[in-house]
C-alpha cells in the first residue's frame, strides 16, 4: 500500500485525510507545486475540534437488525472526537455533507435539546418501553461531553421515569455519572459496557487517539463494579494481526476488575471507511498492511466488507472461527457471561410529564 506524498500522521487524530463523502458531486484534487516540503516555512495547522449546536426533531432511533442486542438508541452527538480510525460510524458523516475523515472527528454536532425532545417522545401515549442504548453510533462520553453534558441530561431523565438503558463507551468519563448510575443499577435499570480492544498504549494512541488509555478503561470497569453497576467488557473491534493477540489479556484484566460479561466484534469497513483504514495501515504499520487486509478479506468472503447480518459482526472462515474459539475459552476460564444476557427491568417505567409553558399546579 502506497501513501500519497501529501499524507502524514496527525498527532491526536485518527484520520490523515479528509476525502469527500460518497454523496458529494464536487471532488478536490491536491496538486504538487514543485516546492520541497522541507523548504516551506509554514506547517499544516492541526485541525481543531468544532462543535455546532443542533436542534433535533427526534432523538430515539430504532432498528430491527437481528445481530444487534437492542431495538432503541439515542446518540447525543454526531461525529466523535475519539477519532478511532476503525469506527463504522464514520460514513454517517456523509449525510451531513461532511467528510468521514478528519471532519468526523473535528466537526461535531451536539443535540442541545436532546433531553427536551426525549421527554416528549417518552411521554407519547403509544410509547412501548424497551431498553435504550446510549452510544450505538458515537461515544456518549467523548471529550466534548465534559462541556455539553448531554449524556448526563439524558440519564437524569431516564432515572426520573425509571426507564432502563444500556451504555457503550471507551472513556473513563463514565465514572462522573456514578451518582445516577448506581441508584439506577439498584433498580435493575442500567448496564454499562466498556470497550477495550488492546492493552498496548502505543497502538491505542494511534488507533483511538482521544479515547481513554486502556488501563484507565480497566480502572473504570473497577469503579463501576465497586458502585454496584453491572459492567461488561467489549473487545471491539478485533483487527487481525494487529490487536487480536491481546484478546485473552483484556478479558482477564476486565474480569479481575469486576466485569461480569463480555462480547466482541471484528473490524467492519463499510463505504468510505475501507479507504481511510487502508491509508492508516500504510502510514502506521506499512510492513503489516497487506497481511492485515488479507485476513480482513478472508473473514468477509474475499471482500473488504460483507454486510450480511449473519456474519458481519464476527466474520467467517478459519481465522474468524479461531477468534470465536479463543473468546469462548477465555470467557469460560474467567466466568464471563455473554454481554447481552442481563435482562433489565421494564416494569418500573413511569411516563414523564410533557413540559408545559404554563407550569403545573400540583
Amino acid at each position: 500500500m502506497n501513501v500519497p506524498p501529501d499524507r502524514r500522521a496527525l498527532k491526536g487524530r485518527g484520520a490523515a485525510s479528509n476525502p469527500e463523502g460518497r454523496f458529494e458531486n464536487i471532488r478536490h484534487q491536491a496538486e504538487d507545486d514543485g516546492w520541497p516540503r522541507e523548504l516551506l516555512d509554514e506547517e499544516t495547522p492541526r485541525p481543531r475540534t468544532e462543535v455546532t449546536e443542533e436542534r433535533a426533531r427526534s432523538v430515539i432511533s430504532r432498528n430491527d437488525s437481528p445481530d444487534i442486542g437492542f431495538s432503541q438508541a439515542i446518540n447525543p452527538y454526531r461525529g466523535c472526537e475519539h477519532g478511532c480510525i476503525y469506527c463504522f460510524a464514520r460514513p454517517s458523516h456523509s449525510y451531513l455533507n461532511l467528510s468521514p475523515g478528519l471532519d468526523f472527528e473535528t466537526r461535531l454536532r451536539a443535540k442541545s435539546n436532546l433531553a427536551e425532545v426525549l421527554r416528549g417522545e417518552l411521554a407519547k401515549p403509544g410509547y412501548v418501553v424497551s431498553p435504550i442504548n446510549i452510544g450505538s453510533n458515537t461515544d456518549p462520553y467523548q471529550p466534548v461531553e465534559k462541556r455539553w453534558r448531554l449524556t448526563r441530561a439524558a440519564l437524569e431523565l431516564l432515572a426520573e421515569c425509571h426507564h432502563p438503558c444500556t451504555i457503550v463507551t471507551k472513556n473513563a468519563l463514565v465514572e462522573r455519572d456514578l451518582d445516577i448510575l448506581a441508584p439506577m443499577a439498584r433498580e435493575g435499570l442500567v448496564r454499562v459496557l466498556v470497550s477495550v480492544n488492546s492493552l498496548d498504549n502505543r497502538l491505542a494512541a494511534k488507533l483511538e487517539p482521544r479515547a481513554s488509555a486502556p488501563h484507565r478503561r480497566i480502572q473504570a470497569i473497577g469503579a463501576l463494579h465497586a458502585a454496584g453497576v453491572p459492567v461488561g467488557v467489549l473487545v471491539a473491534p478485533i483487527i487481525p494481526a494487529l490487536n487480536d493477540r491481546d484478546m485473552e489479556a483484556v478479558l482477564a484484566q476486565a474480569a479481575a476488575a469486576g466485569a461480569s460479561s463480555a462480547g466482541y466484534t471484528t473490524v467492519r469497513l463499510p463505504w468510505e471507511l475501507k479507504t481511510l483504514f487502508r491509508e492508516w495501515l500504510a502510514l502506521h504499520v506499512p510492513q503489516r498492511a497487506e497481511h492485515v487486509m488479507s485476513l480482513v478479506r478472508q473473514m468477509n468472503g474475499d471482500r473488504d466488507y460483507d454486510s450480511d447480518f449473519s456474519t458481519r459482526m464476527h466474520g467467517q472462515g478459519v481465522f474468524a472461527d479461531l477468534l470465536r474459539t479463543r473468546f469462548t475459552v477465555a470467557c469460560r476460564k474467567h466466568g464471563l457471561t455473554r454481554a447481552h444476557d442481563l435482562k433489565l427491568d421494564t416494569s418500573r417505567f413511569v411516563p414523564p410529564r410533557k413540559a408545559s409553558p404554563q407550569g403545573e399546579l400540583f
